[in-house]
């Protein structure tokens, strides 16, 4: 799953040597971890210890019954696991475990994006300080091999952009408004009786998952070390079903879009819906699938896209990163680059085209006034679009901006939300190229 430096060659006896692995936490994607270990286990690798609370309700017959469960995680500190896989979510206790794990002398292969996100650079260098390998390819787009791809099937490549659908969860609710016409909140009940939705769904829907990934592919792709709150965020929760007509009018559809692409000295990121032309590979994902779009300087568009949630997927990638520890854990190698990772400006003030919708108690000089605030603020109005059908009481109709910075539109939003002729706030959305 991921890059190797430093290769060196070892003696068989030593490259070959079993390298025991304790599951932490036996949910969704630790249960198939097991499976795969238990039942197709790559050759080397061999499941020795699961930890989980009350862990003997999660006991299963089909693990091998030389396998230890318990509930206390210093008993599998004291083990003699060779490799410890944090699968528990969250900073705490997750930080304080992956710290113990390293300093007994073990390595970590996680895919805790939350806490890559936020601590991934320091715990990277904890590890190397103790000799042990931090490894966490499953924390990006699940079972899609994007962050290996990126680091060593991509490294003779300048990566200059990065945009991609890193959240399931928000492309199945998009895709069931635009495709069986139902209202968001219905499209919500969908994913959380699917399995694609928590109760809470705020961590999806308003765009915090999609921003932790977007941090790491950030660090990973374009060596900047960026932090999720630096990350401007937008979730997708205003989204209807007459954007998707405007959006079909214009050429497009609707996706939740993380991107951040390498300006000079700044960063541009930003996670947001947005508009994509139907001909881009951004606009063919559908349902929970996830999909990267990486663009270099020499090498053009290389796309990854497959399943990025799930038990199996994600498992599968935590089982590659197993496989990458037990073969280099032994020679000196590392599996990221955390030297070349540097800091910049980050900004979420692209230029780029731009759609906002209103909806509006009609009367005689709206457009008159909204021209008059984008003329003011300097930003060009490309069309006005309205859709018959509508009462004049709730009249919906989008205008479209030529190309202008972020900040700008904002700035001009702001004043137009004063205005009196507002029956919802207006909906902005880039249009991406």
């Amino acid at each position: 799953m991921v890059a190797s430096l430093k290769l060196t060659k070892l003696p068989v006896s030593v490259a070959a040597r079993e390298c025991r692995i304790a599951l932490v936490g036996f949910g969704t994607v630790g249960r198939s971890v097991a499976r795969i270990l238990s039942t197709r286990p790559p050759q080397g690798l061999r499941l020795t210890h699961v930890y989980n609370r009350n862990v003997e309700r999660k006991r299963v017959g089909w693990v091998h019954e030389h396998v230890n469960w318990t509930q206390e995680f210093d008993d599998v500190l004291k083990s003699d696991a060779d490799v410890v896989v944090e699968l528990v979510g969250g900073l705490d206790p997750a930080e304080q475990w992956v710290r113990r794990a390293l300093e007994s002398g073990k390595s970590v292969v996680t895919a805790n994006k939350q806490l890559i996100a936020r601590k991934g650079p320091e715990l990277l260098k904890f590890a190397r300080q103790h000799g042990q390998h931090l490894v966490y390819g499953a924390s990006v787009a699940g079972g899609i091999p994007v962050l290996s791809g990126l680091q060593e099937g991509l490294a003779g490549d300048h990566i200059v952009k990065i945009a991609g659908i890193l959240n399931g969860t928000c492309n199945f609710i998009l895709s069931q408004i635009e495709n069986q016409h139902m209202p968001f909140a219905e499209a919500l009940e969908q994913a959380q009786a699917k399995g694609f939705a928590e109760a809470n769904a705020s961590e999806d829907i308003d765009g915090f998952d999609a921003r932790a990934k977007l941090a790491i592919l950030s660090r990973t792709a374009l060596h900047v070390n960026v932090w999720p709150e630096q990350i401007a965020t937008h979730g997708i929760r205003e989204v209807e079903e007459i954007d998707f007509g405007y959006a079909h009018d214009l050429g497009c559809t609707i996706r939740q879009i993380s991107r951040a692409e390498l300006q000079e000295k700044t960063l541009f990121a930003g996670v947001q819906p947005a508009l994509v032309p139907r001909s881009s590979p951004l606009a063919r994902v559908s349902g929970s699938q996830n999909l990267v779009v990486s663009t270099g300087e020499f090498g053009g568009e290389t796309v990854f896209s497959g399943f990025g949630a799930g038990g199996d997927p994600t498992a599968v990638a935590v089982v590659s990163d197993l496989v990458w520890v037990a073969r280099n854990r032994h020679n000196g190698a590392y599996a990221y680059d955390v030297e070349s990772v540097r800091e910049l400006q980050v900004s979420s003030d692209f230029e780029t085209r731009h759609y906002v919708r209103f909806k509006v108690a009609d009367k005689p000089g709206i457009l008159a006034a909204l021209a008059n605030v984008f003329s003011r603020h300097e930003i060009n109005v490309d069309a006005v679009l309205q859709r018959p059908g509508h009462a004049k009481s709730e009249l919906p109709f989008v205008v479209t901006l030529e190309p202008c910075r972020t900040q700008k539109v904002q700035e001009a939003l702001n004043e137009i939300r004063k205005l009196d002729f507002h029956v919802a706030a207006p909906v902005e959305m880039p249009i991406l190229g």
